[in-house]
């Protein structure tokens, strides 16, 4: 695939059906997530739109055919508030999915690198994300991105009959940052 043949851009509600379809292959086939029951688009409506077009809080959805609007949904990849407190809100939990025929493909690298290029001019300081082990694709792209690990919490969510670790990455983000006390 070149990449001009993918178009990245934000997210919305003509992708929710796609985007379930893609998170509820990884909620039935892996331990990639710890959710157990797949969701319905509707169920999900919530979380799509939590997400804005600009600040921290973004989706980004890599669609087939560049500009064509019918061509398929390969992935997505957010950033999501890491914590809840507001000490917290320099900080972003991100994520990618890719649909299973895209995978190995790029479109995760792709998505990666128009979420980082959008978060450079937010007030975002670290980028954090959870991998469960084994998945040596994610740990890969993720040291891709700079990410580099800080630890391991083991046997911390029990899916298919047993438990799974998930080590856990960080990264610098080049943010417009804030001033010294600021709270």
């Amino acid at each position: 695939m070149k990449p001009m043949d993918v178009q990245v851009r934000p997210g919305g509600e003509e992708d929710l059906d796609a985007l379930t379809e893609i998170y509820n292959h990884y909620v039935r086939e892996t331990a990639i997530t710890f959710d157990v029951t797949p969701f319905t688009p509707e169920e999900r409506r919530r979380w799509l739109l939590s997400y804005s077009q600009d600040g921290p809080y973004r989706l980004l959805v890599a669609r087939e055919g560049g500009e064509c609007p019918e061509g398929r949904v390969l992935g997505y990849a957010t950033s999501s508030p890491f914590r809840a407190k507001a000490a917290y809100r320099t900080s972003v939990e991100v994520s990618v999915y890719c649909a299973p025929a895209a995978r190995g493909r790029g479109v995760g690298t792709l998505l990666y690198e128009a979420l980082f290029a959008a978060l450079e001019g937010e007030d975002v300081h670290r980028a954090y994300a959870g991998v469960t082990e084994p998945n040596p694709a994610s740990a890969r792209l993720h040291r891709r991105f700079g990410f580099a690990p800080v630890g391991t919490f083991r046997e911390v969510g029990r899916k298919f009959g047993r438990y799974w670790d998930v080590t856990h990455y960080e990264r610098p983000v080049g943010g417009v940052g804030a001033a010294p006390g600021d709270g």
